[in-house]
């Protein structure tokens, strides 16, 4: 008998957990069917992967779509229209907007303004204050939350966790694994004369190396007493390496493309605050140790940290500049690129931008190829060489740090739960995102 699927991708490689080889794959009712040969399977939709390699759905665990408050700069609609532009199926939001997504009543907000709005899957963080901690527990359950998500130091948004008794209580009020910014306050506050006025490059000079290195040696620490897994956001420091090295019983990593790609003081000479962000972009031998870090398997997660402010406000004179920059977008191409440069095999990019995420924090139903999971696919041309271009970003920002670098290697189709949503860089599909599920909160769903 011959079978019969709603979509058929035809001719592609596929990166699957047996490995990577030529296969089809046929998706019925949004989920993966089969994957194999299926020359002779009908379908509703065919899409010819001939030449293109197929991977799992790309996630992206660190985004800020700055919604509510700060439309101007971004919206769940154009982050998420950025997103699947550049290959990616889903995102987890971040909580510093205005006001900070803290209570049950801003996270339903917020899943309200996504449903039928959003482009991509999504998950939402919940921020936790003070004042909320001993809410915690039931806000991390509620359907559509990914965590709770920590500011160890002040950064963009309100949102502040700095004394220690505060993070012990958040680190005890509950099970997920809670996410950070491992930025010691203190240690800002004393150094903050260090940012010297119209001259980013002291950036990373205020703050420093030390400023994430002991913040998260006590951030693990705390978390070692509560016995709460954790997530440490952004890690920029050869200094901090050695501790999460030898505490991944507990503790997981993510870096971002930024880090990876720019250094300090050339990216600050050239860019200007458009390369401003916290924690800050650093010298080469911080950006030599992450990817030494991403070869010995300590980085578990890739997130761009996309953070866009407008033009205006970045054309400040700094300090007074936000920290951020756009990055949905161009996570897939800038990563596809380092494994063209033969520093990423495409086997890890899969593991740091969709198995990883959905091992350490357990999302049901994604990030692989395989039969019953989630029909999510990035499709990309690992050939292709184009220029990163502003008039290319779909961000409310319109710019992007990497304007004018050529990379190789672009996400040419964006398939979420077997539907295409992006091809050839054109949005075909309308606001089809649903919240993402985690095998933690099944009874919340």
């Amino acid at each position: 008998m011959t079978e019969s699927f709603d979509l058929l991708i035809r001719g592609g490689v596929c990166v699957t957990p047996n490995g990577i080889a030529p296969a089809d794959i046929g998706v019925r009712g949004g989920r993966i069917a089969a994957v194999g040969a299926l020359g002779l399977a009908k379908a509703a939709e065919f899409f010819d992967a001939n030449g293109l390699h197929v991977l799992p759905g790309v996630m992206d665990t660190q985004v800020h779509f700055r919604e509510p408050g700060n439309e101007h700069k971004e919206d769940l609609e154009s982050g998420s229209r950025a997103a699947v532009l550049g290959g990616v199926t889903g995102v987890f939001e971040m909580p510093n907007t205005d006001p900070p997504t803290t209570t049950r009543a801003t996270l339903t907000d917020k899943l309200a303004r996504a449903s039928g709005r959003m482009h991509c899957d999504y998950a939402f963080y919940v921020g936790a204050t003070p004042a909320n901690v001993g809410a915690l527990a039931a806000l991390e359950r509620m359907p559509g939350v990914c965590g709770v998500k920590a500011f160890l130091g002040s950064s963009t948004g309100t949102l502040l966790l700095d004394r220690e008794e505060a993070v012990l209580a958040a680190l005890k009020g509950g099970t997920r694994r809670m996410a950070v910014h491992s930025e010691d306050e203190s240690r800002l506050r004393e150094r903050k004369r260090l940012a010297a006025k119209g001259d980013v490059r002291s950036h990373p000079i205020w703050r420093d190396a030390e400023t994430a290195r002991a913040s998260t040696e006590r951030v693990l620490r705390l978390a070692r007493e509560a016995g709460r897994r954790l997530h440490v956001l952004h890690v920029t420091t050869a200094d901090e390496l050695p501790l999460l090295a030898a505490a991944r019983d507990l503790a997981t990593v993510e870096t971002t493309p930024q880090h990876l790609t720019l250094a300090a003081p050339e990216c600050y000479e050239r860019l200007g605050t458009c390369a401003q962000m916290n924690p800050p972009i650093r010298e080469v031998h911080h950006r030599e140790a992450l990817w030494a870090a991403v070869r010995d398997g300590l980085i578990d997660v890739i997130g761009s940290d996309h953070a866009p402010h407008t033009r205006p406000e970045k054309d400040r004179t700094y300090p007074d500049t936000p920290s951020g920059m756009p990055g949905v977008q161009t996570l897939v191409t800038l990563l596809l690129d380092h494994v063209n440069a033969g520093r990423l095999s495409l086997e890890r990019f899969v593991d740091l931008t969709s198995a990883g995420a959905a091992r350490i924090f357990g999302i049901a139903g994604k990030g692989r190829i395989a039969r019953g999971y989630d029909a999510d696919f990035t499709v990309v041309d690992l050939k292709a060489r184009k220029k990163i271009e502003n008039s290319w970003i779909a961000s409310k920002c319109g710019w992007t740090p990497f304007d004018g670098m050529q990379t190789t290697g672009w996400a040419l189709a964006t398939i979420i739960r077997g539907r295409i949503v992006m091809r050839d860089r054109a949005l075909v599909a309308q606001g089809q995102g649903e919240p993402i599920k985690f095998v933690e909160t099944f009874k919340g769903e």
